[in-house]
């Protein structure tokens, strides 16, 4: 099946990714975690369009880690422990944190931030 346009020109790696070069540039913050393997939790702020999810997916590509997404307008508490119960189960069995990006993540309430504490 045919991607749509946008999904075929997403940069796939941080050499084509346009921008903050502060974060992922040479020698940059963000780029030395993701050479070292070592990548905290974050928050990635802006409005739309501006690459937040393609990050993501590219850390996730680098680091060879499964990839997780919620909408946190669609998803719920249940939502939230069904992923990272997934998470911990496949960790015995992968290398690699995965990572778990929710989109809109300022639309959760209090009740599901908080069932995102132990994860963090």
């Amino acid at each position: 099946m045919l991607q749509p346009l946008a999904e075929r020109l997403r940069p796939q790696n941080l050499d084509e990714y346009i921008g903050q070069e502060h974060l992922v540039g040479k020698g940059a913050i963000l780029r030395r975690m993701i050479d070292a393997g070592q990548i905290s939790s974050f928050i990635l702020w802006g409005p739309p369009g501006v690459g937040k999810t393609t990050l993501a997916k590219i850390i996730s590509n680098q680091l060879d880690v499964p990839f997780y997404t919620l909408s946190a307008i669609h998803s719920g508490v249940k939502d939230v422990r069904d992923v990272i119960e997934k998470c911990k189960s496949n960790r015995m069995f992968q290398s690699g944190r995965p990572i778990l990006f929710i989109d809109e993540i300022h639309r959760f309430n209090k009740s599901q931030q908080d069932s995102l504490l132990g994860a963090v």
